[in-house]
């Protein structure tokens, strides 16, 4: 029996051969120096915000190049996919402006030359792959069970050897194709496996993109590269899907630097070139005094959809992205804050020692970014967010429209804009108070027995308000009231001599604020009150009592 024969029973009703399948993926016709590269998520659950991380990063490298970036779905680990996951990613990622030219759009649908991309659609391919190494007498079939390989586990532990199937592990490695053909005819279960060519005493020298020269030692592992039902492990896919892609690059996480060995060998074997890799360090945080990965099970800020529900702009967050990808960026952020995206991400600017993630630093960004936003913007921001979470204040926007719009424009363009709203879910806790509506609910008025004065108040807005009146004349008006009520008309004055007033115009001011507002510190007093009108600022007044 030939070899061609042996494989083909081992791996029957393959339709195409490797060659041909080579022949099917031509060459990308881009320029020189464009990178071709991926994001392969498993659609095993919600998007983590590493995920987010990598992808935004991956795209961005692609594009900044006039390079390819693909969207490429590895679901081979059946047992870990979940119902839907695959539209759930692609919506994940969608919903973040996280564009690919070419993959996975639906989980029926796709765009590009070079698929299928979801890994279930390409058993084939991979299939044929596995052929030619069987062809070549490097790979075989294991029949070895669960049992025999937990055995050979507990034995590397208990001699405290490397743990795998390799050398005198590998029991299977040297079976004759009879042997094989009779277990096969009775009914034994069986997987392929890579018969490795390496040296575990050999090193193996990688150049990463990230992280520089690497030293490995050679694998001499025999991986599974086909499981029992037919599908391939990450290992062999990866080495075919991006072969045939015709990726550059691979950008990934840092977990799979120990896989490096195994990777670059497959590569070497078919005597294909290998791509560049650039391993990301994962985000971390603190936690009981050490530090750890973001986990997908015990941190809510792990999941995209958290950002979301927290109504933090998706821009603030791919700020943050940028600012933990490349170590340079905040600086050029601070000049260039109009053109936020236009920055050239470098691959040695990339931190190898892993970032901790600092939610406060991304609020802090958030506040900034929202700062920057026109009026207009902001409103239907925030209209899309209360739509989804808060009924109530997406009723009051869409009556009010032109007076929210005016209300989110309080210090808005000037100088030093506003930075009290931190997401789109505190623009209601911000300017409630604007609303009669939610004041009369929500409002609890602020203790401001040292200055409190109904008298002034009511002298106030029946004598002294007029909505006419430009900032200086309206803020003059306050300073004429002062003396009569036992205030100074400047703040210097009753510093100097504070036993000879009750307070100052900075104190009648802060009186009117909280009796119209029920809160200490808000926005320009000035256009509230132009905004709230005289018979609701009066109505207010009326009713504020300590």
């Amino acid at each position: 029996m030939t070899k061609t024969e042996y494989a083909n029973i081992l791996l029957p009703n393959v339709k195409h051969t490797k060659e041909e399948y080579e022949n099917m993926y031509k060459d990308r016709n881009l320029k020189e120096g464009a990178i071709v590269t991926r994001f392969a998520p498993s659609p095993t659950g919600f998007v983590h915000i590493g995920g987010l991380f990598t992808s935004f990063i991956a795209t961005r490298f692609a594009h900044q190049t006039g390079g390819i970036c693909l969207l490429r779905i590895e679901d081979t680990d059946t047992k870990r996919t979940v119902e839907n996951g695959i539209e759930e990613i692609i919506r994940d990622l969608k919903d973040y402006g996280i564009t690919f030219d070419e993959g996975a759009i639906s989980e029926t649908e796709e765009i590009g030359e070079y698929g299928p991309y979801i890994q279930s659609k390409r058993k084939d391919i991979y299939q044929a792959f596995a052929k030619y190494l069987i062809e070549r007498d490097l790979a075989y079939p294991c029949f070895m069970t669960e049992e025999e390989q937990e055995t050979i586990r507990k034995k590397q532990e208990n001699v405290k050897a490397r743990i795998g199937i390799y050398g005198q592990f590998a029991k299977f490695r040297n079976i004759t194709m009879d042997e094989a053909l009779e277990r096969i005819s009775k009914g034994e279960k069986y997987i392929i496996r890579f018969k490795s060519p390496g040296n575990f005493e050999n090193k193996v020298i990688i150049e990463d993109a990230v992280r520089g020269k690497l030293s490995f030692p050679e694998n001499d592992l025999d991986i599974v590269l086909i499981k029992k039902d037919g599908l391939p492990t990450y290992h062999f896919a990866h080495l075919v899907d991006d072969h045939l892609m015709k990726v550059t690059h691979i950008i990934r996480s840092d977990e799979w630097l120990s896989s490096l060995p195994i990777h670059v060998q497959l590569f070497d074997t078919f005597g294909y070139k290998r791509p560049i890799y650039a391993h990301l360090s994962p985000l971390t945080k603190k936690d009981e005094g050490g530090i750890r990965k973001l986990s997908k099970r015990k941190d809510k800020e792990a999941a995209v959809s958290y950002y979301h529900e927290a109504g933090i702009p998706k821009e603030a967050v791919k700020i943050y992205i940028m600012t933990t990808a490349n170590s340079n960026y905040e600086e050029w952020y601070e000049k260039n804050k109009e053109n936020w995206l236009d920055f050239t991400l470098s691959f040695d600017k990339v931190s190898t020692s892993g970032s901790l993630f600092d939610l406060d630093k991304l609020t802090n960004i958030s506040k900034n970014f929202i700062s920057t936003m026109k009026a207009s913007e902001l409103y239907e921001e925030a209209l899309n967010y209360s739509q989804e979470f808060d009924k109530e204040f997406y009723d009051l926007l869409t009556k009010y429209k032109d007076y929210s719009i005016n209300v989110l424009n309080i210090e808005r363009e000037v100088e030093r804009p506003r930075k009290d709203i931190e997401n789109y879910a505190s623009v209601r806790k911000e300017i409630s108070y604007m609303y009669d509506e939610l004041f009369n609910k929500d409002e609890t008025p602020y203790e401001y027995k040292d200055f409190y004065n109904k008298d002034l108040l009511t002298y106030y807005i029946n004598n002294v308000y007029d909505e006419s009146d430009d900032k200086q004349t309206w803020f003059n008006k306050i300073k004429e009231i002062c003396p009569r009520f036992g205030f100074a008309s400047e703040t210097k004055e009753y510093k100097q001599n504070p036993d000879n007033y009750k307070g100052s115009v900075s104190h009648v001011c802060e009186l009117i604020r909280v009796a119209v507002t029920h809160r200490k510190e808000t926005p320009d007093l000035y256009e509230i009150l132009k905004l709230l009108g005289k018979d609701r600022i009066k109505e207010r007044i009326e009713k504020f009592n300590i």
